[in-house]
This record gives structure tokens, C-alpha cells and sequence, in this order.
């Protein structure tokens, strides 16, 4: 099992617990599962006040000294989104975003966008570990699932980011920049036809700051914003896909934001995603998708996650948000 974590961030929501002791919280969280009547309270202040890091060093003193897994007895005790949540928080993040991608393959119809949402917003590291991650529970290639499941410059595309090859360096070269955004020019708008492995190609493998940099090239060149092109020259979930991918290199967290935003809007929440952000998001940039969250949507996240969900549900994932903005 990868047990590989990614570094806490300054901006997530999520820290180190000071004064941790794996063995203290272990016993309580057995206390809370065990006793009469499951206190939920408990397991909430615990593992959503822990870093993964941290939660996975507590599953592990507990699998020693009570020889359960700590994930078997929450899911045996627990149920529903609340199940969902508190199982995602004891699980190495490499192994959810693998368990997230198999889910989002899984039975009839594929989640396209939560594929997109996973795949665009992994480092490379990220995505080479999520990789192993996927290979070592699944026994099949991340790529293999992902071949079946789609077709055509959308799968190319998703390969290409599956494969964890884009550049991660914090460099940016002018000249590339020029040469990448004449390419795009040439492979779009300035011909009959798209080649839409251009797109596939630089949009996949080249370093956000580069990309920020050739869309600024690229709107000297044509007049036109990239995203522009793109929705006139391509179609369908390939065209989502690089749309996703210029939302992430210009801003991240705005772009999961608006993922939140919808997940949360209307009637009927979606949970999968509301999840997954939340709880892969929590040591990252959590703090940062708050912010975009108000600037774009005048109410706050904390807010929304208060009006559209309820009992220990609410409660845990309030508890990741952190305060209310």
C-alpha cells in the first residue's frame, strides 16, 4: 500500500495536530466505535483535526493493538455520506484519488468530469504515485481503465495527463512560449481543420506558469483568448477536458471552487465530489478555494455546506472547511 503523502500546505485547512499521541487517539476512537451507541462526536474532532499523515500513524497503532482496520470498523459502524467522508479521511491520499478514479469508471456510464477534475489538478508526483496507488489495489494499469472506458483525443488526452509527464518545473521560457502559442495558433483557428494533438500535446505536458504565459502569447498572436479557440475549434469532453486545464493553470483553486459550487447548487447534492474535494483538497489549498468560493459566489463555502447538508454529515465536513469566511 503507498503510503506516500503529499506535504502539507501553508494553504490547507487541515495542519499537524500539535501534541499528537497515535496511541491516545487510537483508544479513543475504539471507545467511540465500541461503546454504547457510536460517539460520532468524538471520531469528528479527532480525524478531522488530524493530518493524513497523522490518521494514518492512528491506523496504524490501531490495527496493532485491537487487530481490526481502522477503516473496516468505521465502515461497520458508520453509514452513508458520513461512512464516505470519515473512511476517505483514513485513507492515503494516493489510494482515495485511485479509488476515486475507479469509481468514476465504474458500472454504466463514466463521470467524465470527475476524471477531468482528478487528472487536471494532480502534480506529476501526484499522479505517478496515484498510479502505483491504482496498480497496487486494483491489480490493472490506471492507463488500461482508462483506455476502456474512453475513446478518442479525450482518451489520448487523459493518458497523456495519466501518465504524469507534465512539467514541473517553476521556470518559464519565453521563446518556447511564442513557439507553443504559434503552434496552437496554426493547429486551430489559422487552419482548415483542428490538429487537435497540438492541443493534447502542449496542453498536457507544459508547466502551468508556462501555459500562462503561451495563452498570453497566444492572445497577441490571434486577438482571441484561448479558451475562445478552444470552445469554437473542439467539442464534447476533450473540449471540457482542455477548458479544465486553462481554468487550473490560471487558478486552481477557483476552478475547484466552481467544481464545489455546482456540487452544491440546485437540488440534490453530489456528494462524490463534495467529498473528494473536501477531503483531498484539506491539506492542500483548501483555504484558497474558500476564498474563490466567496469572491465569485458572494456567500461562503462554510455557508453552503450548512444549508445543503445535515447531522454528523455536516458536521465533519464543517469541521475540514474550518471557520466561515
Amino acid at each position: 500500500q503507498s503510503t506516500a503523502l503529499w506535504k502539507v500546505g501553508p494553504q490547507g485547512t487541515i495542519k499537524d495536530y500539535p501534541g499528537f499521541s497515535p496511541s491516545v487517539d487510537a483508544e479513543a476512537i475504539r471507545k467511540a466505535i465500541k461503546g454504547i451507541g457510536t460517539d460520532e462526536k468524538t471520531l469528528i474532532n479527532i480525524l478531522a483535526e488530524r493530518s493524513n499523515a497523522q490518521r494514518q500513524l492512528i491506523a496504524k497503532e490501531y490495527q496493532a493493538s485491537y487487530e481490526q482496520e481502522l477503516k473496516d470498523d468505521l465502515k461497520g459502524d458508520l453509514s452513508g455520506h458520513f461512512e464516505h467522508v470519515m473512511v476517505a479521511l483514513v485513507t492515503p491520499p494516493a489510494v482515495f484519488d485511485a479509488k476515486q478514479l475507479k469509481k468514476s469508471m465504474k458500472g454504466t456510464g463514466t463521470d467524465e468530469d470527475a476524471l477531468i477534475e482528478i487528472l487536471t489538478t494532480r502534480t506529476s508526483r501526484q499522479m505517478k504515485e496515484i498510479a502505483q496507488a491504482y496498480y497496487t489495489v486494483y491489480k490493472k494499469s490506471l492507463g488500461d481503465d482508462i483506455s476502456s472506458e474512453t475513446s478518442g483525443d479525450f482518451r489520448k488526452a487523459l493518458l497523456t495527463l495519466a501518465d504524469g509527464r507534465r512539467d514541473e518545473s517553476l521556470k518559464v521560457d519565453e521563446h518556447l512560449a511564442k513557439k507553443d502559442a504559434q503552434i496552437l495558433y496554426n493547429a486551430g483557428e489559422n487552419k482548415w481543420g483542428t490538429d487537435e494533438d497540438k492541443f493534447t500535446e502542449i496542453l498536457c505536458l507544459r508547466s502551468f506558469p508556462q501555459l500562462k504565459l503561451t495563452f498570453d502569447e497566444y492572445r497577441n498572436i490571434s486577438q482571441k483568448d484561448i479558451e475562445d479557440s478552444i470552445k469554437g475549434e473542439l467539442s464534447g469532453h476533450f473540449e471540457d477536458l482542455l477548458l479544465a486545464i486553462v481554468h487550473c493553470t490560471r487558478n486552481t483553486p477557483a476552478f475547484l471552487a466552481g467544481r464545489l459550487h455546482q456540487a452544491l447548487k440546485g437540488a440534490g447534492t453530489d456528494e462524490f465530489t463534495l467529498n473528494r474535494i473536501m477531503v483531498s483538497r484539506s491539506e492542500i489549498d483548501l483555504l484558497d478555494i474558500r476564498r474563490e468560493f466567496q469572491k465569485h459566489y458572494g456567500y461562503s463555502l462554510h455557508s453552503a455546506i450548512k444549508s445543503d447538508t445535515s447531522g454528523d454529515y455536516e458536521a465533519v465536513l464543517l469541521k475540514i472547511c474550518g471557520e466561515d469566511d
